[in-house]
């Protein structure tokens, strides 16, 4: 049966998406303002994201719901590892570890995989049809901001095993229209998007204050480099 799932998520989260885009640390970057420190610190959360809500959506491959939005073309877990690899080095592994905010998502996903693993629908959604719509947009914006050759530090932005993003958003959505679930599945999984889109804004919370201490520290190296040198010698003279 036909829920339309795709169009009631759309419509279901747009509250939410907007007041994602603006957190302080999305306009900022959407603005180019990115500072590398914090957002490998980003990479770093979405690490831990992806690595839970991959290993939760292959656990249940072949679950009736999920089997038909399983498509590990669209997993993250490995581009990530290439970028922390670029901003941590190869011994990345020991240097990172999930914030509060992430850790809570990871904790979220979990729960959902064990208790109602159909849920886990809603994080597919608002993490994968996110990365292939925007994706591009703020893979450039990074590149400009932190003035990164193009491929470093920016592999979570490419679906290599995608060759027409459009398309197969489009192949996406009519999977979720062919879900087996009911209204009542569907209205689930729409609040399971959004609070999906709430632990998403934590993060960016938790980031926005490194990303305002990183800038004010950036600014204060400015102006005192550009503070002009009192005389010595007149100063001993007044």
């Amino acid at each position: 049966m036909s829920t339309d799932l795709a169009t009631q998520l759309r419509e279901g989260t747009k509250k939410a998406h907007t007041m994602a885009e603006n957190v302080g640390f999305v306009k900022c970057f959407l603005k180019g303002t990115v500072e590398k420190k914090s957002y490998r610190r980003l990479v770093e959360d979405l690490y831990f994201v992806y690595s839970a809500l991959e290993v939760e959506l292959k656990r249940h491959r072949n679950h009736d719901v999920i089997s038909m939005i399983y498509f590990p073309e669209l997993n993250r877990k490995q581009s990530l590892e290439c970028d922390l690899n670029y901003y941590y080095g190869p011994n990345w592994k020991g240097e990172i570890a999930p914030s509060p905010a992430a850790q809570a998502y990871v904790q979220q996903i979990e729960r959902v995989s064990e208790q109602a693993p159909e849920l886990l629908v809603a994080h597919s959604y608002t993490r994968y049809l996110g990365d292939l719509s925007g994706g591009q947009i703020l893979k450039n914006i990074a590149q400009r901001a932190m003035r990164l050759a193009d491929g470093a530090g920016t592999a979570f932005y490419e679906f290599d095993e995608i060759s027409d993003e459009k398309e197969f958003k489009s192949v996406y959505r009519q999977a979720l229209d062919n879900l087996p679930i009911d209204q009542a599945d569907a209205e689930r999984i729409v609040e399971e998007a959004n609070a999906a889109f709430g632990m998403n804004m934590a993060m960016f919370n938790e980031l926005e204050g490194s990303l305002i201490a990183a800038i004010g520290k950036m600014l204060f190296n400015t102006l005192t480099q550009r503070r002009p040198r009192k005389n010595t010698a007149l100063a001993t003279a007044e």
